[in-house]
């Protein structure tokens, strides 16, 4: 049995090589791939926000762990990036937040150590549920005027520098 860490870290692993895959070449976006990584993700942040966080809450008797507004703040920030159609300095400013936003998960004392430490007994139900999480509804990329204002205020709000 893969541990909690393992299963979340490797999705972060599939999603960065998504990533990475769409805004490789001349400087356009392959759709398929960053479509991929846009469900991909939405699913991942959900399993977050809806398994992981609660969890670790209840396992402490309440108590949320220290980092979950920061890590709420960068939820909210990429799922905005995620709103309008890709352009390769939203990919930056993904890619950006990504790399400050991953090592407070993954790192010794991060969220998916804490959580793989805290689950005991329930670690194997915890497993199940992370795998057995449903895709997360995607629209269609929203264009219209005003959308790259609200998503640069939330990338603003959460600390960051739009790179679009």
């Amino acid at each position: 049995m893969n541990s909690i860490y393992e299963y979340l870290f490797g999705d972060h692993e599939s999603l960065d090589k998504l990533l990475r895959e769409a805004s490789e070449g001349n400087g356009g976006i392959d759709m398929k791939r960053y479509c991929e990584f846009r469900q991909g993700l939405l699913r991942h942040i959900g399993i977050e926000e809806k398994i992981v966080l609660p969890a670790i809450a209840r396992l402490q008797n309440g108590r949320q762990v220290e980092v979950a507004a920061r890590l709420r703040l960068d939820h909210g920030a990429l799922v905005a990036l995620l709103v309008p159609s890709p352009t390769p300095g939203i990919v930056e400013t993904i890619r950006s937040i990504l790399k400050a936003h991953n090592p407070l998960e993954e790192e010794e004392g991060g969220l998916y150590r804490l959580i793989d430490q805290l689950a005991g007994d329930e670690a194997e139900s915890l497993l199940d549920r992370l795998e057995s999480a449903p895709e997360v509804p995607a629209l269609p990329h929203n264009d219209r005027s005003g959308i790259l204002e609200i998503t640069r205020r939330a990338v603003e709000r959460a600390g960051y520098k739009p790179l679009f």
